[in-house]
């Protein structure tokens, strides 16, 4: 997997693929606090994107890629 479970925290590794979306959304059901950490994220999968929009965890890190903070950021970030 490319999700590390901390205790309330996500940690995002490289390509997020879509067989993570499942366990990401069980946690984030369960652990409505958490913080979400994408710096070494270089692909995050629709699936997931969904995911982190509906469960809204607050966004520690952003991507390091540019292009994917840019895709990402406006879209997650808290209004």
């Amino acid at each position: 997997m490319t999700i590390e479970f901390k205790k309330n925290q996500i940690v995002f590794h490289e390509v997020v693929g879509v067989e993570d979306a499942e366990a990401l959304l069980e946690w984030l059901q369960k652990k409505r606090t958490a913080k979400a950490d994408l710096s070494a994220c270089t692909h995050l999968h629709a699936a997931n994107l969904q995911v982190l929009m509906a469960a809204k965890p607050a966004i520690q890190a952003w991507p390091a890629d540019a292009p994917l903070r840019a895709w990402l950021e406006p879209i997650l970030a808290a209004p």
